[in-house]
């Protein structure tokens, strides 16, 4: 069963503004016609012209009343609780941009590809999965705190660079990756690596997961092959990813494999059916602007004077 309620139930206060519309444009009109009676018979004149001199414009009033109603609805955050399939997890994705990541095994590049698998998972997660993102190399960047906004996960995963710091430093990306998480139930972290991890500890790194109860899912970015980089020929290292995800009671994964990766995202989501809160204010601004485009439209043309 749908929930609905307001975040901000105050500002429903405004929407004694739409009966006060209506007052004010009938008391107007009622003025207008009283003036112009005391100069002419336009009632006589309408019924032989087929005009309404005193058209009460009832669809534009209407329009005004509705987008009134829109508005005051998203201010005073209108939200819709429903039961549906949901991850029991939030995530941070967080993705290698040291320099290694700039090989062509992939193609066109192991970073290009990560962020590429990174806005995959982000589009096949349930309704309301909270996720954040995060880049690292020698040191982590919070590219996006915690939201449910796909639209600005995705965003977040284009921004991501290969980094000007030296290194892969795992402990930090996990560090800053947990701190995000604090204020969520069930936490797991993503991790699109090569797996040349050469700053930080990988048992650091798994003791500080372990601690705050952090699953750590990796996914190797990679071939064993290798793939050429400016400093010579750069190789997977699945046995890093491995340690980390395997003991933090997590999963690890190779995106070499592309076919497989769609079922390991659902694996990683745990999916289970739960409440979720879905924001409307989007769709009632959305809604408002069509609204007063549509205004806009009647009120230059023919059907202004509708009845």
């Amino acid at each position: 069963m749908a929930l609905f309620y307001f975040s901000h139930p105050e500002y429903l206060f405004f929407l004694f503004a739409i009966p006060l519309i209506f007052f004010i444009h009938f008391l107007a009109l009622s003025n207008k016609k009283k003036k112009s009676l005391k100069f002419a018979n336009f009632d006589a004149i309408a019924r032989i012209e087929g005009i309404d001199f005193f058209s009460k414009n009832v669809i534009l009033l209407t329009l005004n009343a509705l987008v009134i109603l829109a508005l005051v609805f998203a201010v005073s955050g209108l939200t819709i609780n429903v039961l549906t399939k949901a991850s029991s997890f939030s995530f941070v994705i967080a993705i290698d941009s040291s320099k290694s990541m700039e090989a062509t095994d992939f193609s066109p590049s192991r970073i290009e590809v990560a962020k590429d698998t990174a806005k995959d998972f982000i589009s096949n997660s349930p309704l309301g999965t909270k996720m954040g993102v995060i880049s690292f190399s020698g040191g982590s960047k919070i590219q996006i705190d915690m939201t449910d906004r796909k639209d600005e996960l995705r965003n977040a995963v284009n921004s991501i660079e290969i980094g000007g710091l030296g290194g892969t430093d795992i402990y930090e990306s996990v560090l800053t990756s947990t701190n995000l998480l604090k204020n969520e139930d069930n936490k797991a972290i993503v991790i699109l690596s090569d797996g040349q991890l050469n700053v930080g500890s990988v048992q650091e790194a798994i003791d500080y997961a372990d601690y705050y109860g952090v699953v750590i899912n990796t996914i190797g970015m990679g071939t064993k092959e290798g793939g050429a980089t400016e400093f010579g020929l750069s190789k997977l290292d699945e046995d890093s990813l491995k340690s980390l995800a395997y003991n933090t009671h997590g999963k690890y994964f190779s995106a070499e494999n592309k076919a497989n990766l769609s079922g390991a995202f659902t694996e990683m989501f745990n999916i289970t059916e739960k409440e979720v809160a879905i924001k409307l204010q989007d769709y009632l601004l959305i809604f408002a602007i069509v609204l007063l485009v549509l205004e806009f439209f009647l009120s230059n043309t023919k059907y202004v004077s509708l009845p």
